[in-house]
């Protein structure tokens, strides 16, 4: 069981944020607040086509700030993928950088912004606190409820040679300001909104049941959850609604600064792994391995987790059922086996999540063979 006190020293650190219908109009406004005279405008093919990018151009435009666009990013965000924008900001004399997108441009953004300002490849800043020279002034705009890329001082980004994610966390990772508007979260995908919606859920039960947990935190997971369990099954049932939205948008902003603060545990420790070997959305390997964790982790959080089973309700014996009933009300009824993961792959992938930074914080202390186990319960 966890012990804690609520006299043990904490930290907490956030950016700031500004939350509203047409907050993605201010871009402008705050980019020349910045001093922002050439910006990297990072997005991504999808974003660009609905038109949220041109949205933030054209605010951009009005302010006087010129850009470039750099809009070369999957699912994912690979770290030649970061390199050729570090590329595109450097030959755009730039000094500054909005993203307007999920979590892979607004990671991406961030891995520009360390890679240009410290003039080294992405890949050797993986780990805690190695990031030497601060980034340049970055606005973030999230077009999705989930990845909390805007308030975190994360950045996962994908090593292709080695088919796996790294985590690079930083304080110098987090963004100078979001700008939260619902609006563009009306354009997302159905699997778009279920897959981010359970990044959010997972984000907030595991800063939750952290090690590095604090009163703080606390009170942001607990209103993540609450706001998710409640706003995503209605946003997925009415997706122009901007209520729904901006309560998902919320639930994203609380678990953010829950997790930036108390870090994350053996969910995205795996998760990363996953997504790495098998390029599969973050969100959905979140959610095929949330509850088979909290399972397993239970007996160091009980009380804990027991909390975020009354959140959840779907009236089950366990807070680990009351999650998996949870994801399949959403619609998410696979395994990792109909994903395509083999028994044979899982050595491999535990070795990988065993050695994630995101391992160090997780309730339970977990040997490889623990996270083989439940990769195993998963398929």
């Amino acid at each position: 069981m966890i012990q804690r006190s609520q006299f043990d020293l904490r930290k907490f650190v956030a950016p700031e944020f500004i939350c509203g219908y047409g907050a993605l109009h201010l871009a402008g406004r705050y980019a020349r607040n910045f001093g922002m005279k050439q910006v990297l405008l990072v997005t991504d093919p999808g974003v660009r086509a609905a038109g949220w990018a041109g949205a933030v151009g054209e605010s951009l435009t009005e302010a006087g700030v010129s850009f470039t666009v750099f809009d070369a990013i999957s699912a994912n965000p690979r770290s030649r993928q970061v390199m050729a924008g570090t590329e595109a900001y450097l030959a755009g004399e730039c000094n500054g950088i909005v993203a307007v997108g999920g979590g892979s441009p607004m990671d991406c953004a961030k891995g520009i912004g360390i890679a240009s300002s410290s003039m080294r490849d992405i890949l050797t800043f993986e780990g805690v606190d190695r990031v030497p020279v601060p980034a340049p002034p970055l606005i973030c705009i999230p077009t999705t409820a989930g990845s909390s890329a805007d308030v975190s001082q994360f950045a996962i980004i994908t090593d292709e040679g080695r088919k796996r994610k790294i985590a690079i966390v930083s304080k110098t990772l987090v963004p100078d300001i979001s700008l939260l508007d619902p609006e563009p979260l009306t354009t997302m995908p159905r699997e778009l909104t279920v897959d981010t919606g359970m990044d959010t859920l997972s984000h907030a039960i595991e800063a939750y049941v952290s090690n590095a947990s604090s009163p703080m935190t606390d009170v942001h997971a607990l209103e993540a959850i609450r706001l998710i369990a409640s706003a995503l099954p209605a946003a997925m049932a009415e997706p122009d609604d901007l209520n729904l939205r901006f309560s998902t948008l919320l639930a994203s902003l609380h678990a953010g600064l829950a997790f930036s603060n108390a870090s994350l545990g053996a969910v995205h420790a795996m998760a990363h792994s996953l997504g790495g070997a098998y390029d599969l959305a973050h969100g959905r390997c979140n959610a095929l391995l949330l509850e088979h964790v909290m399972a397993a982790n239970y007996d160091a959080a009980s009380g804990r987790y027991d909390r975020i089973g009354e959140i959840l309700g779907q009236g089950r014996a366990t807070p680990a059922e009351g999650a998996a009933a949870f994801r399949k009300t959403l619609g998410i009824t696979e395994t990792l086996a109909e994903v395509g993961v083999r028994v044979d792959a899982i050595p491999a992938l535990a070795a990988a999540a065993h050695a994630d930074p995101c391992m160090v914080t997780n309730p339970r202390s977990l040997a490889c063979e623990d996270i083989e186990r439940i990769y195993g319960h998963a398929l």
